[in-house]
């Protein structure tokens, strides 16, 4: 059997890694993200979810700012939807935000256990820092 070099070997995973999508090696958004509280002290958890060939989220738990458990308005809202991947750990589509009563272009980067979530409205973006529950 031939020696094979190191440069060779290389070569040939970087060849196999070529095959590889590039979604199966970024970050997913899938599951549940805990959102910092809002101007009133309610803080949310979003379910994240297949719907097509994108992902959705919803609100599916509001806390008050003791960590209880309460109901708002806002519980099943839609808050994202038509997220895909645009490269990298990056998804863009759109987002509602409840406390606007508007929907926005919208993006979101998986950072591991944080997501940077943001929307803009023509030249002004605002973003927020979720944090991964499961």
């Amino acid at each position: 059997m031939p020696v094979r070099s190191p440069l060779f070997r290389f070569s040939a995973v970087l060849a196999a890694a070529a095959f590889i999508p590039l979604t199966a090696l970024a970050e997913t958004p899938l599951g549940t993200w805990a959102t910092p509280p809002d101007n009133k002290g309610i803080s949310a958890h979003i379910e994240a979810h297949p719907c097509g060939e994108a992902t959705c989220g919803v609100i599916a738990r509001t806390y008050d700012s003791e960590g209880r458990e309460v109901e708002t308005p806002n519980l099943g809202v839609q808050v994202f939807w038509d997220m895909k991947p645009v490269g990298g750990d990056t998804w863009a589509g759109r987002a509602f935000v409840p406390a606007h009563k508007r929907s926005y272009q919208g993006t979101m980067q998986v950072q591991g256990n944080r997501m940077v979530v943001r929307g803009c409205l023509g030249p002004v973006c605002q973003s927020q820092i979720w944090r991964r529950v499961n």
